[in-house]
């Protein structure tokens, strides 16, 4: 994703802009969504691996350089259950 003149355009259009290309680039995060809050991006969800996690919020930080971003990504657990789920 290229910054024509990011500074020039509304913050919330490169946050949607964002999260379109987060989408359907080769990340392809479905999971993942970004929140414009007060002039601070809060980038929220679940991704299956822990690089994941840290090339999703590399990317949001390298495309937002001049705003404040905050990444609370979860990494999917995928390991076996130890136990037996009790159903009743």
């Amino acid at each position: 994703m290229s910054t024509h003149d990011a500074a020039a355009e509304p913050l919330d259009y490169r946050v949607a802009r964002l999260g379109e290309a987060l989408a359907a680039g080769p990340l392809g995060e479905l999971g993942v969504r970004l929140d414009v809050r007060g002039g601070t991006v809060l980038v929220e969800g679940t991704v299956p691996s822990a690089r994941c996690r840290d090339d999703v919020c590399g990317l949001v930080r390298g495309e937002l350089a001049d705003v404040p971003v905050h990444c609370d990504i979860l990494v999917a657990d995928a390991s076996a259950p130890d136990h037996a789920e009790e159903v009743s």
